[in-house]
């Protein structure tokens, strides 16, 4: 009888020095899925799946190595180091923004690094040791057990890899079927992880984002025509009671940092208000207080915040617009005041590279960018991200007081900013006690921020600017993460942190302060998209012709809602986290209404429409009655021992 041969032949080294490799890497990745990230299991099936999709990555991966004649183990070893890398960057990084790393993530880290150091340590621990024992295990298996060397084996590779993509196909086969349309519909990572995996997730993401590069190279004027008719179709008509009430007054712009609106009239156990400035603020008669405005940024975090409130349009899913898309052409708020005399300016106490700015606000159209450059940088002033707050408003003022009227401003405050430690000298304040000190240093640094928005207010009215100048303050992104849940039920008093609950976390502080108009608590629901049309019609300026989502908030057509990036809403009757629709009364969950699906259909259609345009550079396509465009190329900000102003004025 003939001996039967297997086509492909390991030899006991290579197969069993390969398995180890695979299972340790499979185990290891699975402890993260389930003890690092909050994925949202709700049945066996996505459990099943979460255990398995790591089995395809770790193949298709530790597979090449089999393609090398020489050093294999090595080669396998360098492949465990670098997946190993990328699952711990994840998990640092979701311990914070809840979310996952994306290639722009990365693109972004080469203009912001060196800024981050403080945050990322902070978020890491000695346990983490945890996601690199599998590596260390093979380094030594590699220089003892296994000193013996391997041969490449292009037979044995092609199995491992049909048997990886057959892996990878009864996955995705399996997460259609829970979730149909995963890889066309779904605004959230945390499916895509949930169904696919960290690494498939990766892959996924890269291609996404070459797609999206050959977008803005193969679209054409024709591509905006449904995004103009929904346009049209959703406009929002101004209010006959505030329209141009503000004409021609100046408008200053303030970027609350990190800042949630549970801190509103917030008191510590010994009956300290957190914000007093604030909270008076929120009761005083010519500011309009906006209590369920949420925040709508995705990774680009203060970023995506500045570019909602100039442009009403969506961030990126991915990544961020100042980084990624700072090429494109906008209609942008200070390029259309421009167009009604209005000089324009930022005043930030970092420098003019953090987040790409010196690049994106030359595309918004800003005259004047005042950043680190004009202030005094010492140790004493600044922290973390920055110059602190008290300073920077104190030495913006002389700056402010010079500038040509009308002007449009934006002040980006940074002392509220993760993970909120403080200098001892600048508060004595107490801080919090619920067994987290991420949560309890933001009581400290909120206290800080308020006096230092006192204390400018005060100068803007010393100044005489404060009765002819409209004052827009807003929250521009959480500062406690779902990661910090546990801390955050006791400060709110409540047994867990659930789904509705977290979404209603999302607000932050809108006041918009008019002078000679009488304000009031607000109640509508809101996003950051809807400041500049309500801002814009104050100032008499109509946006029907503007590519934009907002709805003014002081319309009485204006919708209720807001959306969040990933594409959960909240309204005044239902919330939507996750698919699942709770009451937003009540917090229960809910069977299919006919409410959630109503609004979840123009959810999903205003950020599709938004991503076209900002995916594809549509606006360079369209320009707006009356709108005279800008040329990026005529501003420079050169710092005050060599500025330019623009070329336009």
């Amino acid at each position: 009888m003939n001996k039967i041969r297997l086509p492909i032949k390991f030899n006991n080294n290579q197969i069993t020095f390969f398995t180890i490799a695979v299972v340790l890497f499979w185990l290891k990745t699975y402890a993260a899925y389930r003890f690092e990230f909050n994925l949202g299991i709700d049945n066996s099936l996505q459990h099943f799946l979460l255990f398995i999709n790591p089995i395809s990555s770790a193949l298709f991966f530790f597979g090449f190595a089999l393609l090398f004649k020489k050093h294999t183990k090595f080669i396998m070893i360098i492949i465990n180091f670098f997946l190993s890398f990328l699952l711990y960057a994840n998990i640092a990084y979701y311990r914070f923004f809840n979310d996952f790393i994306t290639v722009p993530v990365l693109m972004q880290t080469k203009t912001n690094a060196g800024q981050l150091g403080d945050s990322a340590l902070s978020l890491m621990s000695p346990f983490d040791i945890f996601y690199f024992t599998d590596l260390l295990i093979l380094i030594a298996l590699a220089l003892t057990v296994f000193k013996k060397g391997m041969v490449a084996n292009r037979k044995a590779f092609k199995i491992v890899l049909l048997f990886s993509i057959t892996t990878f196909l009864f996955n995705l086969g399996l997460a259609e079927k829970d979730r149909p349309q995963l890889l066309t519909r779904s605004f959230d990572r945390n499916y895509l992880v949930k169904y696919l995996g960290a690494y498939n997730f990766t892959i996924y993401d890269a291609i996404q984002n070459i797609r999206s590069s050959s977008q803005s190279a193969l679209a054409d004027s024709s591509d905006i025509t449904d995004v103009e008719n929904y346009r049209k179709a959703n406009y929002a008509t101004a209010s006959p009671e505030y329209f141009g009430k503000a004409k021609g007054m100046n408008v200053l712009y303030v970027s609350m940092e990190s800042f949630q609106s549970f801190l509103i009239d917030f008191k510590m156990p010994d009956g300290q208000e957190v914000t007093p400035f604030l909270n008076s603020l929120a009761r005083e008669n010519n500011t309009f207080y906006f209590e369920n405005f949420f925040q709508q940024t995705g990774q680009g975090k203060t970023s995506d915040a500045e570019f909602l409130m100039e442009n009403s349009l969506y961030p990126m899913s991915q990544g961020a617009v100042f980084v990624n898309k700072a090429q494109n052409t906008y209609h942008a708020t200070p390029a259309i005041l421009k167009g009604h005399g209005y000089n324009s300016a930022v005043f930030h106490g970092n420098y003019k590279t953090f987040w790409n700015r010196n690049v994106m606000y030359k595309a918004l159209g800003f005259d004047q960018f005042y950043d680190a450059d004009y202030y005094s940088m010492s140790d004493e002033n600044t922290k973390n991200y920055g110059m602190k707050d008290k300073p920077f408003f104190k030495e913006s003022m002389p700056i402010l007081e010079s500038m040509k009227q009308p002007f449009y401003t934006k002040f980006i405050s940074l002392s509220n900013h993760f993970p909120f430690e403080m200098d001892a000298e600048d508060t004595n304040f107490p801080a919090g006690d619920y067994g987290d000190t991420v949560v309890n240093q933001y009581f400290q640094a909120a206290n800080y921020m308020d006096q230092a928005f006192e204390q400018f207010f005060i100068d803007l009215k010393t100044s005489g600017l404060y009765d002819n100048t409209v004052i827009v303050m807003y929250g521009d992104h959480y500062g406690i993460s779902e990661n910090h849940n546990e801390a955050m039920a006791k400060v709110l008093g409540v047994d867990e942190i659930t789904p509705p609950v977290n979404a209603k976390l999302q607000r932050v502080p809108l006041f918009i302060h008019v002078p000679g108009v009488t304000g009031g608590v607000q109640k509508q629901y809101a996003g950051e998209v809807d400041v500049r049309p309500t801002v814009l019609h104050l100032l008499g300026i109509d946006t029907k012709d503007y590519m934009e989502f907002g709805s003014d908030l002081l319309s009485k057509q204006h919708r209720n809602w807001a959306l969040f990036r990933n594409g959960d809403f909240v309204s005044s009757e239902v919330i939507q986290i996750k698919g699942k629709c709770y009451s937003s009364e009540t917090d229960e969950l809910l069977d299919e209404t006919t409410d959630c699906k109503n609004i979840e259909e123009k959810v999903n259609a205003e950020l599709q429409m938004s991503d076209e345009i900002v995916y594809k550079d549509l606006l360079r396509f369209y320009k707006p009655a009356g709108y005279t465009p800008i040329n990026p190329n005529d501003f420079e900000y050169l710092g005050p021992k060599g500025y330019k102003e623009t070329k336009t004025q």
